[in-house]
């Protein structure tokens, strides 16, 4: 008789797993939102820039090159976002399907994300709480001070509050899947169960018919 393989049975996803999945999917969308709102933004911002520039008296080359500056940063940021993205919503899916390999990027991912979510956060308080004064040159401080003035009232406060909502996104995933709660569902499950089924005892049969006896001229011996 064959062996029967019992498959193990699913295993419940908690609570914190789900919401730390979500919280990453959320993280990824926002942060293509903002990147969206940079590229949408920069060009006016460039565009003012140039006109307060040219009453700095800055050559047309230095101009171009900051306001270059300022276009790259954004780009750059933009495809950072989006990779982010993508990274996050693939983490997300592997945990909820239990993957510890999953996890453990989500951990790495996290410790990143939230240095970079600090430094960025100190980088806007940095820039609203000071001024340009990058050089003795006068036509230079005008210069970077035109491109910091270029920015609408809106950005500082925008870039302030997704620095802050990443680093403590990625803070509170991190714990939620450091969780006990969360230990069982990423545990390599065993193998299935091998249940061998009890042997049927064998059918008894009917016994052997007995000899047949057939009559003879034999007679016992005669009693004296």
């Amino acid at each position: 008789m064959s062996d029967v393989s019992i498959p193990e049975p699913a295993r419940p996803r908690p609570a914190t797993v789900t919401a730390a999945a979500a919280i990453m999917i959320f993280m990824g969308a926002a942060g293509l939102v903002n990147a969206v709102v940079g590229l949408a933004a920069i060009g006016g911002v460039v565009d003012r820039f140039r006109d307060a520039a040219e009453a700095t008296g800055a050559s047309q080359s230095d101009i171009d090159g900051l306001a270059g500056v300022a276009w790259g940063t954004v780009i750059a940021g933009a495809v950072l976002s989006v990779l982010f993205a993508a990274l996050l919503i693939v983490l997300g899916v592997g945990n909820l399907q239990g993957r510890n390999g999953a996890r453990i990027a989500t951990w790495i991912v996290s410790g990143l994300g939230l240095l970079c979510g600090c430094c960025g956060l100190l980088a806007v308080i940095s820039q609203s709480a000071l001024s340009w004064n990058i050089s003795t040159d006068d036509q230079t401080q005008d210069l970077t001070q035109a491109l910091t003035d270029a920015y609408p009232g809106w950005w500082i406060g925008l870039n302030g509050v997704v620095s802050a909502g990443q680093a403590l996104g990625y803070l509170v995933v991190a714990l939620l899947l450091a969780l006990p709660a969360s230990h069982p569902f990423f545990r390599r499950g065993t193998e299935p169960a091998t249940v061998t089924p009890p042997t049927t005892p064998p059918v008894p049969t009917a016994p052997p018919p007995l000899p047949e006896v057939r009559n003879s001229d034999w007679q016992p011996p005669g009693r004296p």
